[in-house]
């Protein structure tokens, strides 16, 4: 061989193992469950977007989100499953719940029913996951608190009942959306409570702070 295409050759070898290896972003698959109306893609569309629209067509069998967070030295992917809460695409939900890290039921506050029902959906995920999901269930809309029909405390009683993270919120008044996500990222399997990961195959996910109690334009609190 000649001895330039032999030095080439080299340069070649040397720079390609050189190259760094990428690591595969983490990905957590989280899934929003709850009867229809419940504020579901309300919930999402703030968290990726920080809008609120008055009005969403109805959300038909599944839709799909994927939001990469770029975290100081890591990076991690969330891919947000909303589901369609009408009882014609009950039997697409178990397929989409079998593989999730998370499931996020999703109830109205000034809707009984939705609040009842959330034991049917919380029941659909153990009977696919059992214990192996983080599982949070979500209060919506305190923004309508005049119509409340769901206390914080039987919100709450219920979540412990079920043995469930628990956090009421308002997509409208963007009350507590980035602190659901902060509480579930810090929940993920592998993660500590104080969010850090305890193996190198586990992103720990860092949000802003978020107050506990969160104030409109007027100075009141939303809710």
């Amino acid at each position: 061989m000649d001895s330039t295409n032999s030095s080439a050759h080299a340069v070649s070898a040397s720079a390609s193992s050189e190259v760094p290896k990428i690591a595969p972003l983490a990905k957590y698959k989280l899934v929003f469950l709850g009867d229809q109306s419940v504020g579901k893609t309300s919930i999402i569309t703030r968290f990726m977007y920080d809008q609120f629209e008055k009005s969403y067509q109805a959300t038909i069998g599944i839709d799909f989100l994927s939001k990469t967070m770029y975290l100081e030295d890591r990076t991690v992917r969330l891919q947000l499953w909303d589901t369609a809460g009408q009882e014609r695409f009950r039997s697409l939900i178990p397929s989409y719940i079998r593989d999730s890290s998370v499931a996020v039921i999703v109830y109205d506050i000034t809707d009984r029913a939705s609040f009842l029902n959330s034991s049917k959906w919380i029941d659909e995920v153990r009977t696919e996951r059992g214990n192996d999901v983080v599982l949070m269930l979500v209060g919506n809309k305190t923004d309508l608190s005049d119509r409340r029909q769901v206390s914080s405390e039987e919100g709450a009683s219920k979540a412990k009942e079920e043995g469930v993270l628990f956090i009421e919120t308002s997509a409208k008044g963007n009350f507590n959306i980035k602190l659901l996500f902060r509480r579930l990222a810090t929940a993920l399997p592998g993660v500590d409570s104080n969010g850090h990961g305890q193996n190198t195959n586990v992103v720990d996910i860092k949000l802003q702070p978020s107050p506990t109690i969160e104030t409109g334009e007027n100075g009141k609190r939303c809710c």
